[in-house]
């Protein structure tokens, strides 16, 4: 027994000098959304990051049985993030038949400016759609990012 614990012990000490166990820290961002085609989104920041800056991922699945929605990955991308992602939604931006994916995220400097992207699901294909930065505290990220998009390219 006491051997068996010995070996439990430097096979953890091992795992955790090779970086695959970590104290908890700070909990990271992650949300599940599911969209009206049926697909789900998962919006998660960055394993091993700082929660103030690094990446977050958005992961498409296709449409499972409730308790299977995180089985048939689809696409995804890496985004860069200046701050925290605040909130995930769905918002009509820009004047499609369907909603937008909308991140938000919260700068962890002085002022706590707000960014936001918003990105379209069609299908097999995830686009950045348009995004906003340095926006007020208070602002209206969605209002925002509809404005940017209803401005000519």
């Amino acid at each position: 027994m006491l051997k068996r614990l010995a070996c439990t012990i430097s096979l953890a000490g091992a795992l955790a000098g090779a970086g695959w166990l970590h104290a908890a820290g700070p909990a990271r961002f992650v949300a599940k959304v599911r969209l009206p085609s049926g697909q789900t989104a998962v919006v998660a920041e960055g394993d091993f990051e700082a929660r103030s800056i690094g990446s977050f991922s958005v992961r498409i699945y296709d449409p499972a049985a409730p308790g299977d929605e995180t089985t048939f990955f689809r696409t995804g991308q890496i985004f860069g993030r200046d701050g925290t992602i605040e909130t995930v939604t769905l918002a009509e931006v820009s004047g499609g038949a369907q909603p937008d994916l909308v991140v938000v995220e919260r700068s962890a400097g002085t002022g706590g400016y707000r960014s936001a992207q918003a990105f379209t699901v069609a299908g097999p294909r995830l686009a950045l759609l348009t995004a906003v930065e340095h926006l007020p505290p208070g602002a209206d990220p969605v209002a925002a990012l509809r404005a940017a998009c209803a401005k000519p390219q």
